[in-house]
């Protein structure tokens, strides 16, 4: 297929495609032989007459499980799956890349292994596409019901951060779960950074967006892998990777601080000279030295991680390295199908 996008000469609005030559499905997998197992029949089964052809892009993220050898089974049986192994375990953000860099279909559809994302919502994806949207999101409606306290209000706050601190804008409940133009894909691949927070690179890509509600299903087996450690690296990611608002926060605390220091000399000054009260100042001393000592390490501390973003960076390594990438799939002729009309 070709690495360019066709120049459309009809508004998006009024955009209508006629149909799917290759659709692809990526699955970013840590340790899911048993849901795969399940997953990729059903979606041979739901999705295989909405495309003239498909393929199941399952990316191997390190695991230590049947993860592979599920796929290659899959493969034997006839199923339309490919494998994309990792050498080791990068995480999902740099799982996902590699599977949009592999997947060769005209529209690509990000979904978890684990069987939680509907089939359902999967099909109204795809008629949204059909009616001239680029990018179609899933947003999670009861992510409110079934997470903690805790974390609802720390992922009010990130949110919140991320929409002061940028101009793209990022939707709320909106994760990795979404359908993908091919232009989408394509432009997707030039964007170079190592530091990837996926949901801030779908956002900053643009093209024509849009949201559909869904509610989660269950695991079809064993239990999840993301937890709160990961959840916060991936945060501090984000922080870094798409917003300055740490460092404007560092400079106002910065500012903050002196003005109180002067104020509170000011008022030594005065205590002392009109007042004549001799103060000792060996508490207050030393309270302000540790309170400033805190203040610097912080600030230190959020310039390191910007810094050493640059240091990740500027090092040139690739994103992931692969093990082992099975064969890709025939596609359709061309000129059957598929395309914007």
């Amino acid at each position: 297929m070709s690495e360019t996008c066709p120049i459309l000469s009809t508004p998006t609005p009024q955009l209508r495609r006629a149909g799917i030559a290759l659709l692809s499905v990526v699955l970013p997998a840590f340790n899911e032989a048993g849901s795969l197992a399940l997953l990729l029949p059903r979606l041979q089964q739901a999705l295989s007459a909405q495309a003239e052809a498909l393929e199941l892009v399952v990316v191997d993220d390190g695991s230590n499980d049947d993860t592979a050898l599920v796929v290659h089974s899959a493969i034997a049986k006839g199923l339309p799956a490919r494998l994309v192994r990792l050498s080791r375990n990068f995480g999902k953000e740099a799982a996902l890349s590699a599977g949009l860099d592999v997947a060769d279909g005209d529209v690509v559809i990000c979904m978890d292994a684990d069987g939680q994302h509907p089939l359902e919502t999967v099909l109204d994806m795809i008629a949204l596409w059909r009616a001239g949207r680029d990018v179609v999101y899933g947003v999670q409606t009861e992510r409110v019901n079934s997470q903690s306290a805790t974390r609802r209000g720390f992922t009010r706050v990130f949110y919140w951060l991320m929409h002061i601190g940028t101009r793209v804008e990022i939707p709320a409940h909106a994760g990795d779960f979404r359908l993908l133009d091919r232009c989408v894909v394509l432009a997707l691949r030039r964007l170079p950074e190592r530091a990837r927070y996926m949901k801030g690179l779908f956002a900053w890509v643009g093209f024509d967006a849009i949201g559909v509600p869904y509610v989660p299903e269950n695991r079809l087996h064993g239990v999840s892998h993301y937890k709160y450690r990961r959840l916060f690296s991936l945060a501090l990611t984000a922080m870094t990777a798409f917003t300055q608002v740490p460092l404007r926060m560092v400079t106002a605390l910065g500012v903050l601080v002196s003005i109180l220091a002067v104020m509170f000399g000011l008022w030594v000054i005065f205590e002392t000279t009109v007042i004549g009260v001799s103060v000792s100042g060996y508490a207050t001393v030393v309270t302000s030295i540790v309170f400033l000592a805190g203040v610097q390490l912080m600030c230190l501390g959020i310039i390191g991680e910007y810094l050493g973003r640059v240091f990740d960076e500027v090092k040139q390594r690739p994103l992931y390295l692969t093990r082992e990438i099975t064969p890709p799939l025939p596609r359709p002729a061309a000129g059957q199908d598929g395309g914007a009309t």
